[in-house]
């Protein structure tokens, strides 16, 4: 579950941890409100979107605004605002047809004498949370892992323990902190370890981290995703979900308890099973065609999840054609025969389906199928499938 910037920086003033004052503001006369109520001389604006590269992101319709832009009058965020909200910001993470900017922060400015980058994420390779800092910080990091990867410091810390006091200096030695701003370090860093950890975290993220003229150090963005399968333990947390940032079908998938990732091309997949979903894809790909979803009902789904899961593809207007690939182990073959003949019930299936069933009561499923009256192209194994769908796409 992502969250927006402005609801981070409040989770992390909770723990303790140094961010600017900030406003949320949804109109523009809120955004000078803001600015009037931060009572400084400057001050930021900053669109509000489940993206990153908000900084170099642009409006579609006008190029010359960017996401990220100070102001130094009341009347300069009133009109920064007005260009964002209601506006597609396109950045570099959200692909050329934007997201729509709801919101926007408004925050203090501060003295910045350098720009750090710090993120925590769990590495698989240790089985650690692991802390990541850089002197890179303020630009695109993954550039920076691409092409200079010696300059990505990494301390693994153990969830129970937290990052140590050790750990911190050194990271501080290769970042060139010193004197003071060590002891303002480690209460940062010690913090957001801590808060990873305590909040069921996937990623929190810096960047950037910036090291004040007082020698201060202070957290200018945060980027907080939060571990979907813990969000039982964190009730206030799943409030601050925003259903307007996520695709509807990927949300309307989960409701049903299915995993559901949109796609680009026009071959709807429907498959139990991750890794067959996964080679699934593949195949579809090696013969010429374009996977328009991942969407995996799991093993034991019932008649009315597989029947939504037939929803949520063919409302897709870029689907041309479905490919349903079932392995029965837990699931039974018949359970999606009996599906897809309660879908061709329910939903306005106009589109060719390709259907390829093994395992688990086949034969039983294969006979439904076979005696239902509805147009089905049977297929024998994966590769026959992938080949029979990405034809019948081509020829829709």
């Amino acid at each position: 579950m992502k969250i927006h910037e402005f609801q981070g920086k409040a989770l992390l003033r909770q723990a303790g941890i140094s961010v600017p004052a900030g406003v949320a503001a949804k109109t523009p006369d809120e955004a000078a409100a803001a600015f009037d109520q931060l009572g400084g001389k400057l001050a930021v604006v900053k669109a509000q979107i489940h993206a990153g590269g908000r900084g170099k992101g642009t409006i579609k319709d006008n190029p010359s605004q960017r996401g990220v832009e100070l102001v130094k009058t009341r009347e300069d965020a009133k009109r920064v605002a007005a260009a964002l909200l209601g506006k597609e910001l396109v950045t570099i993470q959200t692909g050329p047809e934007g997201k729509m900017v709801q919101q926007v922060l408004v925050e203090a400015g501060c003295d910045i004498d350098r720009e750090l980058y710090l993120g925590i994420v769990v590495d698989r390779a240790c089985s650690l949370p692991v802390l990541m800092v850089s002197n890179e910080g303020g630009m695109n990091i993954e550039e920076v892992a691409a092409e200079t990867p010696e300059k990505i410091f990494l301390e693994p810390f153990h969830p129970a323990d937290g990052l140590q006091s050790y750990q911190v200096r050194k990271l501080c030695h290769r970042l060139g902190i010193k004197g003071d701003s060590i002891r303002s370090a480690e209460k940062l860093m010690k913090g957001l370890c801590k808060l990873f950890v305590d909040l069921d975290c996937s990623i929190v993220e810096v960047n950037p981290l910036v090291v004040t003229k007082q020698g201060d150090l202070m957290a200018l963005d945060a980027k907080i995703n939060f571990d979907d399968n813990a969000m039982f333990r964190h009730k206030d947390l799943a409030e601050l979900r925003d259903l307007s940032e996520e695709d509807p079908a990927e949300v309307r998938a989960g409701n049903a308890g299915l995993s559901y990732v949109q796609l680009e091309g026009n071959i709807g997949c429907l498959v139990n099973g991750a890794g067959l979903a996964m080679s699934t894809m593949d195949l579809v790909k090696l013969h010429g065609g374009q996977p328009a979803n991942f969407l995996d009902v799991g093993g034991g789904a019932q008649v009315d999840q597989v029947t939504e899961a037939f929803r949520i593809l063919l409302g897709d207007k870029n689907v041309k054609a479905v490919l349903v690939n079932i392995f029965g182990g837990i699931m039974r073959c018949t359970t999606i025969a009996n599906a897809i003949l309660e879908a061709y019930k329910q939903v306005d299936f106009n589109v060719p389906l390709v259907v390829r069933l093994e395992g688990t009561e086949v034969e039983e499923g294969r006979k439904i199928l076979a005696n239902s009256g509805i147009k089905v192209i049977a297929a024998e194994g994966l590769t026959d499938a992938a080949k029979k769908v990405v034809a019948a796409a081509g020829a829709a």
